[in-house]
């Protein structure tokens, strides 16, 4: 019997050392025949993404033929695009699979094609190829033909004017910035500390403030007009302190208004008779105030002690502070410190902290 068992054990082993020698036999003979080409979506293909659509819909699949290798194996492969014309120069890799398919929503195409350097609502063309490899070494490497699609991306973040001046060392890099409503628009507006002379100063193609980019100044008539020429003058802020600055650099005006935050409601100990204002903190750039407030009841941020022209008290849907309604405070009734965030133009916050 034992000497049955050592037979197969025998047995077993010569087989298993002939697979292994067929095994590295077949990957000797691999060798690249064809690559993969890309079937769908076909050079010339449209596609318009929809930043009001659901980011998780499928908008692309892209279908490729199987490469050859000369014999059955498993084949790795990478979905490479590039921004048209660029001859794959900065290639960026879009998927790793096995499968000979990928899909991408709109959410993961609108990413990819700004990653590649498309610009936002505006059709620019994107290549794309396949490349495939074996082994994990991933060796013998083929690249498809390329196909060109052109896709018309969008950006849900707003354009910016940064508020270099006296008030910060006049650096671009770090100056407070200003918002506009939406991409395409020239309407300005938001937050800063200022102290003296300052202009308006345009990002460059990166997205970076420099000088030497486009700016604006003051026309000489300190009565907020704009000029982008040679002799502008520098605005001013005659009085330190926390502004409203708005821009339009379409229309050519600006404006600045002084505004002293507080806040009111019956959840403050003077309720809705009078604001208990907020400290600027030139460390943060924000604004705060300790203070005691009711479980329950009402309350919201109000500018320059009045109603109507500045006033916080409730939510958009984006999760930032906005004018309309009041705020419910709902912890226990106590002293909180409140700080008022207005340093990212139209996207306001706060946070209320138990002292």
């Amino acid at each position: 019997m034992k000497n049955i068992f050592k037979v197969l054990l025998l047995l077993l082993a010569t087989v298993t050392l002939v697979s292994c020698d067929n095994e590295d036999s077949v990957q000797l003979t691999l060798s690249p025949q064809g690559s993969g080409e890309i079937t769908t979506p076909s050079s010339g293909s449209k596609y318009i993404l929809n930043p009001a659509e659901s980011q998780l819909n499928p908008v692309l699949t892209i279908n490729w033929n199987p490469s050859e290798y000369g014999t059955p194996t498993e084949i790795k492969y990478v979905v490479e695009v590039a921004k048209a014309g660029t001859s794959f120069a900065a290639p960026f890799k879009a998927a790793s699979t096995s499968n000979r398919f990928v899909t991408w929503n709109i959410g993961e195409l609108n990413n990819i094609a700004v990653t590649a350097g498309l610009s936002p609502f505006t059709e620019g063309g994107l290549e794309i190829r396949i490349l495939s490899t074996v082994g994990a070494t991933k060796s013998l490497l083929q690249t498809s033909a390329a196909v060109t699609v052109f896709i018309t991306t969008f950006t849900t973040d707003l354009p910016t004017i940064a508020v270099p001046g006296n008030h910060q060392g006049w650096d671009p890099a770090t100056a407070p910035l200003l918002a506009a409503s939406g991409f395409g628009k020239t309407d300005y507006e938001g937050y800063v500390w200022l102290n003296g002379e300052f202009k308006f100063l345009a990002p460059d193609k990166a997205g970076k403030f420099f000088w030497g980019n486009k700016d604006w100044g003051d026309d000489g008539t300190k009565t907020g007009k704009l000029i982008d020429k040679d002799g502008e003058n520098n605005a001013n802020a005659t009085v330190a302190g926390y502004y409203f600055v708005k821009a339009d650099t379409e229309k050519l005006t600006y404006s600045i208004q002084a505004v002293s935050w507080g806040i009111i409601g019956a959840a403050t100990p003077t309720g809705w008779d009078s604001d208990t204002d907020l400290t600027y903190d030139s460390a943060t750039k924000t604004l705060f105030v300790d203070i005691r407030l009711e479980n329950g009841k009402g309350w919201k941020f109000r500018g320059n002690n009045e109603w109507g022209a500045f006033e916080f008290g409730s939510l958009n849907k984006d999760g930032f502070i906005q004018a309309g309604g009041d705020f419910i405070f709902d912890r226990p009734t106590g002293n909180y410190r409140v700080v008022l965030d207005l340093r990212n133009p139209r996207k306001y916050t706060y946070t209320i902290t138990a002292k």
